[in-house]
């Protein structure tokens, strides 16, 4: 009776030797990228348009970009404190910031503020970027002007 070549093996092939190191390797990297993905998920920023801050209901106090445009006649400077809404057409957001905004803010513009949404649902912002020049609207927030049938390609000339 012979035995199966299974058991007469004593050990591994250098090609099984080679796929284990492989599969080790593979499961060092994954793990490494979830310890790296756990460390700066405080720290990822996400982008969404006033629509989808409604939609998703965003936690109170996450770190978020808000999209749009500042809405007409919205925009009330008392001292250093500026409140002004940002719209995508279809939903409103009140915002705040404390600061001075930067030169080329204004209503009917693009806007990107970073900050968090507070109780209340006004978005507090700790920065604000006004598009910098003639031609510049963020990518993200022409896709939500776009989606919701507000966008002017006028208003990125």
């Amino acid at each position: 009776m012979t035995m199966p070549a299974a058991v007469r093996k004593k050990g591994w092939s250098r090609k099984q030797k080679r796929l284990a190191i492989i599969a080790g390797l593979g499961v060092v990297l994954a793990l490494a990228t979830t310890l790296v993905l756990v460390a700066l998920r405080d720290q990822i920023v996400f982008f969404y348009s006033p629509s989808e801050i409604v939609s998703r209901q965003v936690p109170v106090g996450q770190a978020i970009r808000l999209g749009g445009i500042v809405k007409e006649d919205s925009w009330v400077r008392t001292g250093e404190t500026n409140d002004f809404v940002v719209t995508d057409g279809a939903r409103d957001v009140p915002a705040r910031f404390i600061g001075i905004l930067p030169d080329l803010f204004s209503e009917g513009q693009g806007v990107v503020a970073e900050g968090s949404m507070g109780v209340d649902g006004l978005f507090t912002a700790s920065n604000v970027l006004a598009k910098h020049d003639e031609n510049y609207m963020p990518k993200e927030v022409v896709n939500a002007l776009k989606a919701s049938g507000e966008w002017r390609p006028e208003d990125a000339q």
